[in-house]
């Protein structure tokens, strides 16, 4: 009952400071519980991870990627197919977030509504319900990918290890509100970082799949390795200029853990997002280079004489090997005769 209490005090007191005044809306949110489903986390992942499997195992391997590809997916190394198959299900997993939570997210971190508003007019579901579940299966994915990839580089490990941390930090800590006075914040500011991570992902997962299915089609990669490099970059300076301004607007109600932690996993985050650009700029650059070699290798082609065919205005040369310094006899051809001059 205490605790009940307190925790009543604090909503009450928050309500009345936070809403109101200026700076952007994720100052006036209000100290409060994220969702109902947050004690239910495990149960929610759990039932994605069945999803997942079921996907990948019925649908995907089992049907759809042989009807869809044909023998460029059978003829794929076990490493290759696992990656491959990978890829469709962030993608897909990411366009369905970004379909289903983007509303609630652009509400609640830059509109007017509150983590406990209905969502799309439920009595039932709130906005903070379809975030949490949002926030699930996008932590969800990357463990999938941790198990199932049979490799995966450092740098990539460390960003989803991160992610997933993280993420399930902020939604356990908001079941302790009495001590955790930067739960809800906290949790929001996590889906900031999501929604970037959501928007500039998508298309390199998509230009992989593209790389598997026309890898001889060079200047349709180049381009779409150009475009993933820009858009992974872009994200990331727009990510830190935006959390970075939501975390100073939000300076006075960060507990010092926070406050120092914070810019750290940040720059850790923009680090590994910063290795993906530089990836994707080095396809770029060697699909860029394919294209030059087989261009002048066809012009060196179209430039080369025939073997039987021999210009009229070219000279014959002939050597005389038994004088020490050769001498050169040059003797012009006829135009209309192949025969040399008598």
């Amino acid at each position: 009952m205490e605790i009940q209490l307190d925790t009543r005090s604090i909503m009450n007191t928050t309500d009345h400071s936070y809403f109101g005044g200026r700076g952007p809306h994720i100052t006036h949110i209000p100290l409060e519980s994220i969702s109902k489903l947050a004690p239910f986390s495990a149960l929610i992942i759990s039932i994605i991870f069945v999803i997942y499997f079921v996907i990948r195992l019925y649908i995907l391997e089992g049907y759809l990627l042989r009807r869809v590809y044909g023998d460029i997916y059978t003829r794929m190394d076990e490493t290759t197919r696992r990656g491959f198959v990978n890829h469709h299900i962030a993608g897909a997993t990411k366009l369905t977030i970004l379909v289903v939570a983007a509303y609630p997210f652009i509400d609640v971190a830059f509109g007017n509504s509150t983590l406990h508003s209905s969502f799309a007019g439920s009595k039932i579901v709130t906005q903070g319900d379809i975030l949490v579940v949002a926030a699930q299966a996008l932590i969800a994915m990357y463990v999938f990918e941790l198990f199932y990839r049979p490799k995966i580089s450092p740098v990539s490990a460390g960003h989803h290890i991160g992610t997933i941390m993280i993420g399930q930090s902020a939604i356990a800590i908001s079941l302790n509100l009495v001590r955790e006075k930067d739960a809800t914040i906290e949790f929001i500011l996590c889906t900031v970082w999501g929604a970037f991570d959501i928007v500039s992902e998508f298309l390199p997962h998509v230009s992989i799949i593209l790389y598997r299915v026309y890898p001889t089609s060079h200047r349709f990669l180049r381009n779409i390795f150009c475009m993933s490099c820009i858009t992974t970059l872009t994200g990331t300076v727009a990510e830190t200029i935006l959390t970075m301004y939501l975390f100073g607007s939000l300076w006075d109600r960060w507990t010092i853990a926070f406050k120092v932690a914070t810019p750290m996993l940040h720059v850790l985050f923009a680090s590994c997002q910063m290795w993906g650009s530089w990836n994707f700029y080095k396809m770029y650059q060697k699909q860029k280079r394919t294209i030059e070699m087989k261009e002048s290798g066809l012009n060196d082609v179209e430039l080369a004489p025939q073997k039987d065919e021999l210009k009229a205005s070219e000279p014959l040369k002939i050597y005389h090997a038994t004088e020490r310094t050769s001498a050169e006899v040059l003797i012009r051809i006829p135009e209309q005769s192949h025969r040399p001059a008598q």
